[in-house]
């Protein structure tokens, strides 16, 4: 763990802190409960307060968990997080941010900050929400759905085949490369830990069955499914081409975990500007631009 990070945790915190007095409009039994239920409990158990975080929100069901999780928030634009993300990280390097973004959002508008945030490899938390539609337009096909997948804007079945998040993130340099499920919320809520800790880009990429519209991903299509590469004693999280396996791999097994971790610099420990105190905690500066404004003129 970063010395910065030691700075920022107290055993004070507790989970009901982070709750707000807004009703929840998910659908019942939808998968982003899990996440947030794992998400606030990750935050209590790091002793992280609400007032140190900043949770950058994408658009569709993810993003209306502004309403529901108390700390500081910025609803942005569909598929402009990460921009956002990093440059409230770079302006104020004391914050504890993470993002929360829907599979269609981060891979699909925002398919370009992704790569291009994984390969800066910025000190935040991204963490997708994963359920291989556009559902809060009520069931579109995602950039994360199935070849030959069915919905309203694909009736006779998707052309394109799915795209692939942890290969992507693997082959553009990605520093913690993870999956959950958010029907194992004790282990996303220590896979969060992991990832809100690790000092550089965090991808955890979450199923997160939605059971209005996808009637395929279910929760126990996933259970019959899934393995815990956390649980297997002889899988090493440094082997990149180990990771790459296991990225490939999609049908009757599908491995979610820890894929990758890889401790080098962030982007932000490159730039000697940011040594010492939070940029937005340093007295402005005025100067005068007159001789600038002739010079152009």
């Amino acid at each position: 763990m970063g010395i910065e990070k030691q700075k920022r945790i107290s055993n004070r915190v507790k989970e009901k802190d982070f709750n707000t007095d807004y009703q929840c409009t998910w659908c019942p039994g939808c998968g982003n409960f899990g996440i947030m239920i794992a998400l606030k409990k990750a935050l209590t158990e790091l002793g992280l307060k609400p007032e140190n975080i900043l949770l950058v929100y994408g658009i569709g069901c993810s993003g209306n968990a502004v309403n529901f999780i108390k700390t500081y928030a910025w609803h942005s634009l569909h598929g402009r997080t990460l921009p956002t993300a990093v440059g409230a990280k770079l302006a104020n390097k004391d914050l504890t941010v993470i993002v929360m973004a829907g599979d269609g959002d981060g891979y699909g508008e925002g398919m370009g900050h992704f790569i291009h945030g994984v390969r800066g490899n910025a000190d935040i938390t991204y963490i997708t929400h994963n359920n291989k539609l556009y559902s809060l337009t009520t069931g579109q096909s995602a950039p994360t759905s199935d070849k030959g997948t069915k919905t309203k804007s694909t009736p006779d079945g998707l052309i394109e085949v799915a795209a692939n998040p942890m290969s992507l993130a693997l082959s553009a340099g990605g520093s913690f490369v993870s999956r959950g499920f958010s029907g194992n919320a004790e282990h996303l809520k220590e896979l969060f830990k992991k990832a809100i800790l690790h000092q550089g880009f965090s991808l955890v990429d979450v199923f997160q069955p939605c059971v209005t519209f996808n009637h395929t991903n279910t929760f126990k299509y996933y259970f019959d499914r899934l393995y815990n590469l956390d649980e297997k004693t002889d899988y090493d999280k440094s082997d990149l081409q180990a990771a790459f396996r296991e990225s490939l791999l999609w049908g009757d097994k599908i491995p979610y975990g820890l894929f990758y971790q890889d401790r080098r610099p962030s982007y932000g420990d490159h730039l000697p500007q940011l040594k010492g105190q939070a940029l937005v905690k340093r007295k402005m500066l005025v100067r005068k631009i007159e001789k600038l404004m002739k010079e152009f003129a």
